[in-house]
């Protein structure tokens, strides 16, 4: 009873700082619930259907993979680390009830990893109802793929991009299936420099990032070009600003004084759970199936870019990569 008739007496002396003090707390939580965006609100079921997720060790890529098996698909994680692969793997199979998960392993800045990995899924699975490349590297120093390509492009964009080429048969076999490439906004500030396309005349960690993500954009354009009439069909996706390991090249290159002022935000961005939701939506909502070649954001259609709309560039990008990856 004291207690009570202390916070009363408080509450009367100060109503300003209380007042103050609660619309702050609620403005805060509506602005958090803003920038958790949307949600799948999909039932579709999975069941009897193969799913496969670059980089599904971590981040948004776990979540997902945690949120398809509970559907009732297989689900592969195709991964560089395998002692993290399989923990994840462990921890999908526990939370979804789903032991219908397996790991197979994917370096994506080894275009002969990625053949390994496409030989491993074509010898050995019977179908691919969905292809999800999620994994990304974000914000990296000036270093080469193994191939001797600028990292980001290569493994963001040019390994998936012959992984998907390698599995198209089978996908097509599966059909209707799906193709989800995840992006980012970051592709609104790109541009593909067809006449340096490993920017080895002036290199700049977010002038690569912005690169590969609107190649990511152009890619599902030209895919959804090309596989009209195949029953096969592909999305591209902002999955939001999440507390995920993407940005772990780039925070400590970040100025003390950026990071403290970045410091509070933190508490806003999306979970991974939440920054799933998109590439879940396009990877099961029954109404995209006539949909294709669209770029979403917070699960619905967004418009991209200009030079995410450029059909001509979408072409060019196709036999460059093509030409890139023959070589090797």
């Amino acid at each position: 009873m004291q207690n009570f008739t202390a916070i009363k007496s408080f509450v009367f002396q100060y109503p300003k700082t209380i007042a103050v003090i609660t619309v702050t707390g609620v403005g805060l939580f509506g602005v958090k619930k803003w920038m958790a965006g949307g949600v799948c609100r999909s039932k579709a079921s999975l069941e009897g259907k193969t799913v496969l997720i670059t980089g599904g060790n971590t981040g948004i890529g776990k979540e997902t993979a945690v949120d398809l098996a509970r559907r009732g698909a297989r689900v592969i994680l195709a991964c560089r680390d395998m002692d993290r692969a399989n923990k994840a793997a462990a921890e999908v199979m526990k939370r979804s009830g789903n032991d219908q998960v397996v790991v197979r392993k994917l370096d994506l800045a080894s275009l002969e990893s990625v053949r390994q990995l496409a030989k491993d899924v074509l010898d050995n699975e019977e179908r691919l109802d969905v292809l999800i490349n999620n994994a990304g590297i974000m914000s990296c120093p000036e270093w080469k793929t193994e191939d001797g390509f600028e990292m980001q492009f290569g493994v963001n964009h040019l390994g998936h991009f012959l992984l998907t080429n390698c599995l198209l048969d089978l996908l097509e076999k599966s059909s209707p299936s799906r193709i989800v490439n995840v992006s980012s906004l970051a592709h609104e500030k790109g541009q593909i420099y067809f006449d340096d396309i490993n920017l080895e005349k002036k290199y700049h960690p977010w002038k690569s990032y912005s690169q590969s993500k609107l190649a990511n954009v152009l890619f599902t354009r030209e895919l959804a070009n090309n596989l009209k009439g195949t029953g096969v069909t592909s999305y591209s996706l902002h999955p939001g600003v999440i507390r995920t390991e993407l940005g772990r090249h780039m925070w400590p290159e970040m100025p003390l004084w950026k990071k403290v002022l970045f410091a509070p935000f933190m508490f806003l961005i999306k979970s991974p759970t939440e920054g799933a939701q998109t590439t879940i939506y396009c990877a099961v909502e029954e109404s995209l199936q006539n949909e294709s070649g669209l770029y979403y954001s917070d699960c619905a259609p967004k418009t991209a870019a200009p030079q995410g709309l450029d059909d001509e560039a979408a072409k060019k990008l196709w036999d460059l990569s093509a030409a890139m990856v023959s070589r090797t």
